[in-house]
């Protein structure tokens, strides 16, 4: 006999919560309007676009703060290997 076991992406976990009549509107609007299965599904687009957004935010946040703490010359140096990289790729 087979037993197919779920994967993290599969698993779901049941919750009730409460939430104002406009923000189940909202809801109910955009299941409609993307045709989704339901407001469950919504519900996971919209937290799922704001944790990519979060860490997107993340990791610009840490290359900025990489290139912040390079000092003058460091940075010269990226900058003129930079243009080395980009030298090397042909002109269109």
């Amino acid at each position: 006999m087979l037993h197919r076991t779920k994967s993290k992406v599969d698993r779901k976990a049941k919750k009730s919560f409460t939430l104002s009549t406009e923000s189940v509107a909202f809801l109910e609007a955009t299941r409609k309007n993307q045709r989704a299965p339901s407001i469950s599904a919504v519900m996971e687009e919209i937290l799922q676009a704001v944790r990519r957004e979060q860490e997107r935010a993340s990791v610009e946040r840490g290359v900025a703060d990489y290139y912040t703490s390079l000092s003058t010359e460091e940075a010269t140096e990226r900058a003129a290997w930079g243009e080395f990289a980009l030298g090397e790729f042909p002109r269109e």
